[in-house]
């Protein structure tokens, strides 16, 4: 058996949910913010048989795909520049960073 953390964008979460109910995989959803962009995510934890692992990856990478989104910055790092004229940066958004680890044991009550 393996935990699958997948940390989302938000705009991904409720198809990924959907697409993993469609599936019969049950996942807890967790709100989440991120450290860099301090914009919404959602963390999905899956308890799975290890057979089924490559199917949940495959879902995830299916639905969360990555794509380029303009962000402004909260403050100039250039001392040559007003350092309070905030200028907007092309940064990578969406996608999915993914831990499986190993379950030692599992017990349900």
């Amino acid at each position: 058996m393996k935990l699958i953390m997948a940390i989302v964008q938000d705009k991904d979460s409720s198809r990924l949910s959907n697409e993993l109910i469609d599936a019969n995989i049950r996942a807890t959803k967790l709100s989440t913010t991120g450290g860099f962009l301090k914009a919404g995510n959602t963390t999905f934890i899956v308890g799975i048989d290890d057979d089924r692992v490559d199917e949940v990856l495959d879902i995830i990478k299916d639905i969360c795909q990555a794509r380029e989104q303009y962000v402004t910055t909260p403050v100039s790092l250039d001392v040559s520049v007003d350092s309070h004229m905030p200028y907007p940066i092309e940064v990578q958004v969406g996608g999915a960073t993914v831990f499986v680890l190993p379950v030692e044991g599992f017990h349900q009550y």
